[in-house]
């Protein structure tokens, strides 16, 4: 057994569980997600809804948004052309589908409480139908500005980390595994602390579990991340993985979590950011590049496509 297991406290808790990683599936995803899929809840649960909206893409809020703006106009224009063809005063078309038309901008104008003018509802239905989109609409558009608010105010650390991690050269005549991560915003992050966890499968009285353990850092925390911080865990004689080899740490489908917590000075709160690495994802024998340099100012240059690259020795 390559990884010295007597250099493990068994009793370490880290709440991941000893469920075993079966097909290469992490615990951690490398967005950051925790890959774990709930089931088991109502059809129509709503306990979720804001926690989703406010976490997922801009690209799927977006289209939530105008799905949800489109299909409530095209309801109501099929409300409005249902109750008669003469329910909206000053309508210019002729045909069918003039009409909806009409009712359908007619209703994106209520609905927004924007009313040109130039078309009005007709009798105690009509206006029944517009009275009630209108206040629907209110109450739509300050829920969605809610939602806005809260997406650009939700603090959250946008944290670039390196594609792959090292077994490099480390100090005279070691190595250490390493892992390099910079900020790609221009806030300043400070008091990083930083986490990671080494996990691999174990046969134990003939069941497979997992096991987690925290790796040692060279550096666990840092006060402020001007440039990029590359992470490095020793592998001497204290490490548990000092012997450890490729063909091992695919069989006991090994992995690391890696999980930052720091100060974000621009909310004044603290966020967290979390990745991980499969053994598939460890380059043995390799070095970073060098991810800044200086400008003909002086001025030092942190180039962030660059935070990946890296150079066989």
């Amino acid at each position: 057994m390559a990884i010295q297991t007597q250099k493990i406290n068994p009793e370490d808790d880290l709440g991941f569980g000893t469920q075993p990683v079966v097909k290469s599936q992490p615990v951690i995803n490398k967005d950051g997600s925790i890959n774990v899929k709930r089931t088991g809840l109502p059809f129509f649960n709503t306990s979720n809804n804001y926690h989703a909206l406010i976490t997922m893409s801009w690209s799927k809020f977006w289209a939530i948004v105008l799905s949800g703006y489109l299909t409530a106009n095209i309801i109501f224009a099929f409300i409005y052309v249902s109750i008669g063809p003469d329910v909206l005063d000053g309508k210019s078309g002729n045909t069918s589908f003039d009409h909806f038309m009409d009712a359908f901008f007619f209703s994106a104008q209520t609905i927004s409480t924007v009313g040109y003018g130039h078309i009005s509802p007709r009798g105690m239905a009509a206006n029944s139908v517009a009275a009630f989109e209108s206040m629907m609409g209110l109450l739509a558009f300050a829920l969605a500005t809610g939602l806005l608010y809260g997406r650009f105010s939700r603090p959250s650390a946008k944290i670039l980390y390196s594609d792959k991690v090292l077994i490099a050269p480390y100090r005279e005549n070691g190595r250490g595994l390493m892992f390099r991560l910079a900020n790609m915003r221009r806030n300043i992050l400070i008091d990083l602390e930083m986490e990671v966890v080494f996990s691999y499968n174990d046969e134990v009285n003939g069941k497979v579990i997992r096991k987690f353990f925290q790796l040692e850092l060279e550096r666990k925390s840092v006060s402020i991340l001007t440039l990029n911080w590359t992470v490095v865990h020793p592998l001497d004689d204290n490490s548990p993985l000092k012997d450890i080899t490729p063909e091992e740490l695919e069989r006991t489908q090994a992995g690391l979590s890696v999980i930052l917590k720091t100060f974000d000075d621009t909310f004044s709160q603290t966020v967290h950011s979390r990745t991980s690495y499969q053994y598939d994802d460890i380059i043995w024998g390799a070095k970073f590049k060098p991810a800044f340099q200086r400008n003909e100012e002086g001025r030092v240059v942190l180039d962030l496509s660059t935070i990946s690259d890296y150079e066989l020795v």
